[in-house]
């Protein structure tokens, strides 16, 4: 069978630019007209720019081709999420440096709502400029067990806020009392002595190195002291303090790990000592609403050996200035707590 290379060749040509150049309702008629021979490709050149150009002339008196309207490579555009969707280049995020505590970020700039709850892993993430956040335990039980001892020690916590206010775009001032606190100690067979009343508080002091508006990666110190404000013996009366680095990488969409080491100094007995914590937490996010995370928690100095939980909870974003979340933390070791639920809330404002 016979085959005319060059005509074919033309007529392969001609269709395929339909598909980029051919305006509405043309695309039909020109292959047909094509097809049926109608068109002369006996003396058009194998190029694509001469077979278009002979199919798309102003002068051909093909019906239709008087208007030009959209040509399918538009329409394509305009049809297929592929297209009509494409990524803007992304765009350095904005300048915030000029905003502070007299002189708040505007609402539109406010970066998405980070907690350094529920788990243990703090954020690098700081507060913006101007704005407050209380992110609270509004109950937590503990449970302590030591065996040696024979002692089990049970621990209810009520309203342990977290207030937060940013002083600078990457700068934040946290001050953490412990409102209401209920102890109760278990030895052998010996009435059990229950103490109540105030804690210690805690003030911190967050610096966001990188990462705080934008990147896949971030990284930040955060250097606290405990004030022994603690009524009837619910505290040891000293003063402790140590620094926290927060480190956090984003996975995926919907995944994303933090990580922190952590040195304390603590009192023990007439002294002091440096204990060193760390954590990695594991979070998912469900939907645009709940999130999970998944953590392992290890410290090296509770006076008692080696600590070690194992941490999980969920999340519930009611708005996007308001979050709830509850969860538990599961002792893995002796020197750990055996058990510690918790339910929590977080607002923005």
């Amino acid at each position: 069978m016979y085959i005319n290379l060059k005509r074919s060749a033309a007529l392969l040509l001609s269709i395929a630019g339909l598909f980029v150049y051919a305006p509405d309702g043309q695309a039909q008629v020109l292959i047909k007209k094509t097809l049926s021979n109608q068109l002369d490709l006996s003396n058009t050149p194998l190029s694509s720019s001469s077979a278009l150009s002979s199919l798309l002339d102003p002068g051909n008196t093909t019906p239709g081709l008087e208007q030009k309207p959209k040509t399918a490579i538009d329409r394509l555009k305009s049809t297929s999420p592929r297209y009509a969707q494409s990524p803007e280049p992304s765009s350095p995020p904005p300048d915030k440096s000029q905003y502070n505590l007299s002189n708040p970020t505007p609402r539109k700039l406010w970066r998405d709502f980070s907690t350094d709850r529920p788990d243990k892993t703090e954020t690098p993430f700081t507060v913006d400029a101007g704005r407050f956040t209380m992110e609270a335990d509004l109950f937590i039980y503990t449970k302590n067990i030591d065996r040696p001892n024979d002692t089990t020690t049970e621990s209810y916590n009520y309203f342990v806020p977290n207030f937060k206010v940013g002083l600078t775009n990457n700068v934040d001032l946290q001050v953490i009392p412990s409102i209401y606190n209920v102890v109760t100690t278990r030895t052998g067979n010996q009435p059990a002595q229950k103490v109540s009343g105030f804690g210690d508080t805690t003030v911190r002091v967050k610096v966001n190195f990188w990462g705080n508006d934008g990147g896949n990666t971030a990284f930040g110190i955060l250097p606290f002291v405990k004030i022994p404000t603690s009524q009837n013996g619910l505290g040891n009366g000293s003063v402790e303090g140590g620094v926290i680095f927060p480190f956090a990488v984003k996975l995926s969409d919907t995944w994303d790990v933090g990580m922190q080491t952590e040195l304390d100094v603590n009192k023990i007995d007439s002294g002091y000592n440096i204990s060193s914590v760390n954590t990695v937490s594991f979070g998912h996010e469900l939907s645009k609403q709940w999130s999970t995370y998944f953590e392992l928690y290890t410290n090296t100095g509770t006076g008692k050996g080696f600590a070690a939980t194992f941490d999980t909870g969920l999340k519930y974003l009611l708005t996007e200035n308001v979050q709830l979340d509850a969860g538990v933390n599961i002792g893995l070791t002796e020197a750990a707590d055996a058990f510690q639920p918790f339910v929590g809330v977080s607002v923005r404002f």
